[in-house]
């Protein structure tokens, strides 16, 4: 398969969408920022930016300086990870392949021109505007629905309840400055254990339970940003370290939206090279 599929961003949500594309036998490319805040960085493809090398639920995704590099690393059938936060490489990836596809978790100018089929992912797109499928990211009835006019549901700003707890289970940061972390993702702790520093002042856990996400060590944090996330349901710890369910519906939906707007692609393109109005066809 040699379309090539673009994301624009490699968080965790992101990273379901990737790990699907890759999969399937697409080329994927990953474009990040130069420092990018993962809470659920496990999870998350773009810790390549960090690490190098992410293997991650059977895919690897590895760190390439150039569009040189990337081209080696998807080749050699891996997910190439690359330093672009305004999308500036795309006119060299699209010579990557027969045709392009672009994904994005926020809009950071995304457009319709950018590519033959754009997909955005929740809040921030219009569809028939700024892309041509929005897919809803909302939990509920219709994550995952493919929206072909019109925009997502906006984004509440609460996390998803787990056992009764929603923004309750959150870390956000009540000073600015770089975090010192005490305790790592996976770890358990009880109510007000300290997890963490930030130029000194604690940081305590809001709950007992398993540390899901922790943002990097060293990382230098505004005052008021989340920071991290803790799960109430200790025995949950193999969570910390696999593509959520929401991730993997997003990743779904996504590969949907793409397969469907290149089929409609090709049945107007068979029409066009033809003169076939389509009548009589099934």
């Amino acid at each position: 398969m040699e379309e090539l599929i673009v994301v624009r961003g490699g968080g965790d949500i992101a990273s379901g969408v990737i790990q699907k594309f890759h999969r399937s036998g697409f080329k994927v490319v990953v474009l990040e920022v130069a420092r990018p805040s993962f809470i659920r960085r496990k999870i998350c493809y773009g810790e390549a930016v960090y690490e190098g090398i992410v293997d991650l639920e059977g895919s690897r995704a590895v760190l390439g300086k150039d569009t040189a590099e990337v081209r080696d690393i998807v080749e050699k059938g891996n997910i190439a990870v690359l330093i672009d936060p305004k999308g500036e490489t795309l006119g060299e990836l699209k010579p990557l392949a027969g045709r392009c596809s672009i994904l994005a978790k926020r809009n950071l100018g995304t457009t319709l021109k950018m590519a033959p089929i754009t997909v955005g992912l929740g809040p921030g797109f219009e569809a028939g505007k700024d892309v041509d499928i929005v897919v809803e990211t909302m939990r509920g009835h219709d994550l995952g629905r493919l929206i072909t006019k019109g925009k997502a549901m906006e984004n509440t700003g609460v996390p998803g309840v787990i056992e009764g707890y929603g923004r309750e289970r959150v870390i956000y940061s009540e000073t600015e400055g770089i975090i010192e972390n005490i305790r790592d993702i996976g770890d358990i702790v009880e109510k007000d254990e300290v997890v963490a520093h930030i130029d000194g002042a604690e940081v305590k856990a809001p709950l007992a339970g398993l540390i899901r996400g922790l943002i990097r060590d060293g990382y230098r944090v505004p005052k008021g940003f989340k920071i991290g996330d803790v799960d109430p349901r200790a025995d949950q710890k193999r969570n910390c370290f696999t593509i959520s369910d929401k991730a993997r519906n997003i990743g779904g939906a996504a590969l949907e939206a793409v397969l469907y707007l290149r089929r409609k692609t090709d049945d107007k393109k068979d029409i066009d090279d033809t003169g076939d109005n389509g009548s009589g066809r099934l």
